[in-house]
C-alpha cells in the first residue's frame, strides 16, 4: 500500500502517492559548491535527503571567490525531483534573484508523511523566512502554533532532511549568537554571509 506525503507549494500543500520502500529506486546527485561537495538522495518520487560536507572552500565576498555550483556526479539520468533540486542549488550559489521562480522539488522522506509538530516546523521555516532573513529559535516556536516549544524548534532543525532548501541556517539564538548546524556552525556562518552579501547586491 503506498503513502501520502506533500510539500509546500507556495502556500498550499501538494500531496503525493508514495510507493512503499521496496519499490523506490534510490538515485544521486554530487554537486561540487563553495562548501565542497553536496549530495542528494532521490527517487522518481521526490528527494530523500541533501547532504553537506563539512568543507568550506571559498569565503563569501572574497576577491578570489568564484561562486559556482556544478554537477560532480550522478548515478544516472536525473529524475524530474533531482533535476528541480540541482537547478533550485545552483540558483541558491550562484543566481539567488531566481529562487523564488524556481519550484520547490518534492520531499520524498518519512518525517512529511504524518502531521506533526516537527513537520509544521518545516513547512513554517519554508513558507515564512526567505532567503537573507533570520529568525530566532523562539520566534519560529511562535510562528509554528506553540511560542514555548523553542527547544523542540532546535530539534526540528536537527531532523531537517533538506538543508538549505528547508532554511534551518536562518534560525539563530535570540540574542543574535549563529547557534548549532547539523553541517557544522561554520558552514551555517557561511550561509548565512553568503545571504547577506547576495542580498546587498540585489539591492542596488
Amino acid at each position: 500500500m503506498g503513502k501520502t506525503s506533500g510539500y509546500h507549494s507556495g502556500t498550499y500543500f501538494i500531496y503525493l502517492k508514495l510507493p512503499s520502500e521496496n519499490q523506490c529506486k534510490k538515485m544521486s546527485v554530487v554537486l561540487g559548491t563553495p562548501l565542497g561537495r553536496i549530495k542528494i538522495l532521490g527517487c522518481k518520487v521526490g528527494v530523500h535527503e541533501i547532504h553537506l560536507q563539512e568543507e568550506v572552500m571559498l569565503l563569501p565576498g572574497h576577491p578570489e571567490t568564484l561562486v559556482s555550483c556544478e554537477v560532480v556526479g550522478a548515478t544516472e539520468d536525473m529524475t524530474e525531483p533531482l533535476k528541480q533540486c540541482t537547478a533550485w542549488l545552483q540558483a541558491y550559489f550562484c543566481e539567488p534573484q531566481m529562487i523564488e521562480k524556481l519550484p520547490i522539488p518534492p520531499f520524498h522522506h518519512p518525517l512529511f508523511e504524518h502531521a506533526s509538530f516537527t513537520r509544521e516546523v518545516l513547512w513554517t521555516l519554508l513558507r515564512d523566512v526567505k532567503f537573507g532573513e533570520a529568525i530566532s529559535y523562539k520566534q519560529l516556536a511562535d510562528l509554528a502554533g506553540n511560542s514555548k516549544a523553542a527547544r523542540a524548534v532546535g530539534g526540528a532543525m536537527r531532523r531537517n532532511p533538506v538543508p538549505i532548501i528547508i532554511p534551518c541556517h536562518r534560525v539563530i539564538c535570540s540574542g543574535g549568537q549563529t547557534g548549532n548546524y547539523t553541517g557544522g556552525s561554520h558552514l551555517k556562518e557561511w550561509l548565512l554571509s553568503h545571504e547577506k552579501l547576495q542580498k546587498e547586491k540585489l539591492a542596488y
